[in-house]
């Protein structure tokens, strides 16, 4: 058994009922999966559409909405006869029996099912509830932790993790008497998901809009003007080595430990790219005096970064100090092709970045106004790429204090 209790942290006002415990087994029924590969499934026409584990564990949500996902189709008719019995259903629920880690259980509940003809694929496990639940309940509980903690010590594998119908009939579903707080639990992850959905479409379709910028609003294939401009902006741009644009380009150092504190006025930069590759600060001390750009130079090669306070980078980080403005360098950098030595493991080095062959506007102000718009796009980026972190943290925290 679960452990006694009867009410979730965090709940609907108006609801004060203890909720129901019961096996798996007294709540839903298996139904029948077929065993078709992805080699035997069309991407276009067919006679039925087929759910297969692998979007379950990686493209399909909680819930899925068959008359919105574009699904695989199975083109044999014969299958037709063979699972009549196991045609899905609006609420019915398909379990990944099989992935490469814990994910082994998740699962998609179906939505918006009409007149099509709908199957669970391989390595799947389809159940349909013997009472009804509200929409969305039953593939939110059966995704969170409160539930999938029951399936991690069933698991069996090694490379690849597997769970059993048999092992699962056993688990216990826990969920609230009244259908309609099974609704409003069910509404509101769906609504949590359709802002993250929101957000990330956003994040993508910002990043596509910058990736073609970047091809446009540098001059390329021979040309020396770009394909996009500015209103007012004509003269031909030029062509001109890094090193003879730069101040200084240099490449960082060890890290003197004794002076670094915790929190302090100038941060200390290696090449990770994760939380902006801050590692440290100095209270009293940098090496460079921004703006400036930073550069790495093993790893992700090549990928430049603006810098508006002074700093100093570590080991395989290199910075560019120049009087160009840093966010068009920025960019400028990033769309250049990168080429780096090898001596085993990949990296950049202060002379062949100082041997980039970089196009500079003969006009100073049409350079600030593209740093200005690429800037802007990277701002608009991590305002969705933090909403989205926001959201999924709130949805996570939520499936743990909304369920038992």
């Amino acid at each position: 058994m679960k452990e006694n209790k009867t009410k979730p942290d965090i709940r609907f006002k108006g609801f004060t009922d203890d909720w129901e415990q019961r096996k798996l087994s007294e709540v839903l029924i298996s139904l029948q999966n077929n065993t078709l590969s992805r080699v035997n499934l069309m991407s276009e026409t067919g006679v039925a559409k087929n759910v297969h584990y692998g979007d379950v564990l990686i493209k399909f949500g909680d819930v899925l909405d068959v008359s919105k996902e574009k699904l695989p189709m199975i083109s044999d008719e014969s299958i037709l006869k063979k699972y009549k019995a196991s045609f899905l259903q609006n609420g019915d629920v398909i379990v990944a029996d099989t992935a490469e880690d814990s994910s082994v259980g998740k699962c998609s509940e179906i939505i918006g099912l009409n007149d099509e003809i709908v199957l669970s694929g391989l390595h799947t496990i389809p159940y349909r509830p013997v009472e009804k639940f509200a929409s969305g309940y039953l593939g939110y509980y059966l995704n969170s932790s409160a539930y999938h903690n029951q399936l991690i010590p069933l698991m069996q594998g090694i490379k690849v993790m597997s769970i059993s119908k048999s092992a699962m009939q056993n688990t216990y579903i826990i969920y609230p008497k009244l259908e309609e707080e099974q609704a409003k639990i069910g509404q509101y992850f769906s609504q949590l998901d359709n802002l993250i959905t929101l957000h990330q479409r956003e994040c993508n379709q910002l990043k596509e809009l910058k990736k073609t910028m970047l091809k446009k609003m540098f001059p390329r294939d021979g040309s020396n003007i770009p394909e996009v401009r500015f209103a007012g902006f004509t003269d031909d741009w030029e062509q001109r080595k890094l090193r003879d644009e730069a101040i200084e380009i240099l490449a960082g150092g060890d890290i003197n430990k004794e002076k670094t504190v915790e929190n302090g006025k100038y941060p200390i930069y290696a090449n990770a790219l994760t939380n902006d590759g801050i590692v440290g600060y100095y209270d009293d001390y940098y090496r460079v005096t921004a703006p400036a750009v930073t550069v790495t130079g093993r790893g992700e090669v090549g990928y430049a970064k603006a810098r508006m306070t002074h700093f100093t980078p570590v080991v395989r980080l290199l910075a560019v100090c120049s009087n160009h403005d840093c966010y068009f360098l920025e960019n400028a950098i990033n769309n250049h092709k990168v080429v780096v030595e090898s001596t085993g493991v990949p990296q950049l080095t202060v002379p062949q970045l100082s041997s980039y062959n970089i196009f500079f506007p003969a006009n100073g102000k049409e350079e600030v106004r593209i740093g200005k718009y690429f800037h802007t796009l990277d701002n608009l980026i991590t305002l969705h790429q933090r909403e989205l972190e926001i959201l999924k943290n709130l949805k996570k925290t939520c499936l743990k204090r909304m369920f038992i």
